[in-house]
């Protein structure tokens, strides 16, 4: 048995899912808290959309999301980027050797 290549045909956003009709027929459909991006974009975000490499994915360029097939046929939901400790100073102090001889 062959197995079919997972591709895109068309997309659908609602306000609690993300779904997806494949070109083989299938319908998948994900949670759309899964993308906190979309979750949190405004209705004409999420309505600019592009379908992208022949099928492998779904591109929204108003907040820089890039949703696969494949991630969405496997459950595999985006993940929040890590906040920055507040306690950590975003500049470093100079190092010895790289500060520099004073004469």
């Amino acid at each position: 048995m062959k197995l079919q290549e997972v591709r895109i045909k068309e997309i659908k956003v609602t306000g609690d899912t993300l779904t997806a009709q494949l070109v083989d027929g299938r319908i998948i459909s994900v949670p759309l808290a899964w993308s906190w991006r979309l979750s949190e974009a405004t209705p004409k975000q999420r309505a600019n959309y592009r379908i992208i490499g022949d099928g492998d994915g779904v591109h929204w360029p108003d907040i820089d999301e890039d949703i696969s097939a494949e991630g969405m046929l496997y459950g595999i939901p985006a993940s929040r980027p890590r906040k920055h400790n507040q306690n950590q100073s975003s500049t470093r102090r100079p190092t010895k050797a790289s500060r520099g001889k004073r004469e």
